[in-house]
């Protein structure tokens, strides 16, 4: 019995998080906006535990910051911070990359590494990149990116990677549906379809720097979709998290 209680506090904890997670990234809850545990109760339908915890959890992912009155507020972020937030997770992808290369791979785990890179092919190539293929490819592509980090053989480097990416424009995939919509978008993905490749063919070779560098560069293709979808309000609004970013003013 004790077993099945803790297994239903996690179940209404993770439903907690994942239900106010989307209030705020569909701008349900405004950025600044006060967060507190009754009103969330309330709103949510589960007990206080649960939405403390997954307050707090929401804390550690950064989408919520704890304020002097006491309870919580959603975060805003500036397009500075979003671009460095990216840069992180590049910079930490470029580090799990040389640690891949520097450890090497067996050839069960570059065989593995490369069906994924043949399946996103696949999308890549396909004529219409419709909402299916969008989804496919976000899958593939996370299931390539985190295969990566497990070359790696971090557990440290694992969970600092996971902080990274849980905001989510800072994702490997934050952009793709945004950047779908662009003219551009084919070329886009083609150019990041071929680091993949250039990267799996670095850590096959041990080439450790430069492994490191292909993932970090990797990284700012991220940068130059988010220069694209701030400067495109229809782009923009389908990017992950958008109500969450204060935009400068341009001429």
């Amino acid at each position: 019995m004790a077993d099945k209680g803790g297994e239903r506090a996690v179940s209404q904890t993770v439903k907690a998080q994942l239900a106010l997670r989307d209030l705020i990234l569909t701008g349900s809850l405004s950025p600044g906006e006060r967060v507190s545990e009754l009103q969330m109760v309330d709103r949510l339908g589960v007990s206080r535990t649960p939405v403390r915890m997954a307050l707090v959890r929401l804390e550690e992912e950064g989408l919520l910051e704890a304020i002097p009155s006491g309870g919580f507020a959603v975060r805003a972020f500036s397009e500075r911070e979003v671009f460095e937030a990216i840069e992180i997770r590049g910079t930490l992808e470029g580090l799990a990359a040389r640690l891949a290369a520097e450890r090497g791979a067996s050839r069960t785990d570059l065989q593995t590494a490369s069906a994924y890179l043949d399946a996103i092919d696949e999308v890549v190539r396909r004529e219409a990149f419709d909402v299916d293929a969008i989804s496919r490819y976000v899958e593939l592509n996370a299931q390539f990116h985190a295969f990566l980090i497990d070359l790696a053989g971090s557990q440290a480097l694992a969970r600092q990677l996971e902080r990274a990416s849980a905001l989510p424009f800072a994702s490997p995939s934050a952009f793709v549906e945004a950047q779908s919509n662009a003219p551009e978008a084919h070329h886009i993905l083609t150019v990041a379809q071929d680091q993949h490749r250039c990267v799996l063919n670095a850590i096959e070779r041990r080439e450790s720097g430069r492994a490191e560098a292909i993932m970090r560069e990797h990284a700012r293709l991220a940068h130059r979709n988010l220069e694209l979808a701030l400067s495109n309000q229809r782009i923009f609004d389908l990017v992950p998290g958008a109500t969450l970013i204060r935009r400068r003013v341009r001429a």
